[in-house]
């Protein structure tokens, strides 16, 4: 049964872009009646920032699902959906312009969502990204956007693609502490503060949440370096 649950879907979508701008790509899940992933799709962007890749994440989610079934849209972007929800009518009573009387950013995106949610029944739920047992859809959502960001090419059930693979920093993070001693034994950059002959940079706890290249965030007190573009997890230095 499609994600209908008491007439409503529920569903998930994100996006990715590692780097920011960088590679990009757009995910959207759908639930059956337990909850479980049933439908999912994702897609590549090229080169494009978060904010663009969530706007499209939501645009090819409404596109996707019929508009005449209730739907619930569970998201991690306070972005987009607050320019949806929050800030769209006044952009719009303003000329598409900001509070700052600035051209609103990636207005024919928001412009396009816009039209899908006319009429319709969409009910917003912020999730937030990257918590333990958080929700699930949105966890999948975010793995098949984190993906196709990386490999540049469309993906989902429709396609018959294998579900989306595991945060490469969730997997790699298990593996130092399985190595034993300090000495990795030619392993790269094994535990926080190893060195790779040259001297490896600095690892440190982080003071504030942030998001690292590779599309996925961290959280205050994780370890994280300095990378080409930023802070980010250590693994993906």
């Amino acid at each position: 049964m499609l994600g209908v649950v008491g007439e409503r879907i529920i569903a998930a979508c994100d996006g990715a872009s590692k780097g920011n701008p960088g590679p990009a790509a757009w995910a959207w899940v759908i639930a059956d009646d337990r909850g479980e992933p049933v439908r999912w799709e994702a897609g590549p962007l090229g080169t494009a920032t978060n904010n663009v890749a969530e706007l499209t994440a939501l645009e090819q989610l409404l596109g996707a699902v019929d508009p005449d079934v209730a739907l619930e849209v569970r998201m991690d972007s306070q972005y987009a959906m607050k320019a949806v929800t929050t800030w769209l009518p006044g952009w719009k009573r303003k000329g598409w312009k900001t509070a700052a009387g600035k051209p609103v950013a990636n207005q024919e995106l928001v412009v396009r969502i816009d039209t899908l949610l006319t009429g319709r029944s969409v009910d917003f739920r912020y999730v937030p990204a990257h918590q333990v047992d958080g929700d699930r859809l949105n966890d999948f959502a975010d793995r098949a956007a984190s993906h196709a960001a990386v490999v540049q090419e469309p993906a989902g059930s429709g396609l018959g693609s294998p579900l989306p693979p595991r945060a490469p920093d969730t997997v790699r993070k298990a593996a130092p502490r399985a190595s034993g001693s300090g000495s990795s034994g030619g392993s790269s950059g094994g535990s926080s503060g190893g060195t790779s002959g040259g001297g490896a940079p600095r690892t440190l706890k982080a003071k504030y949440p942030g998001r690292c290249r590779c599309g996925r965030a961290y959280a205050a007190g994780e370890p994280i370096t300095k990378n080409a573009d930023g802070w980010g997890h250590p693994d993906c230095r």
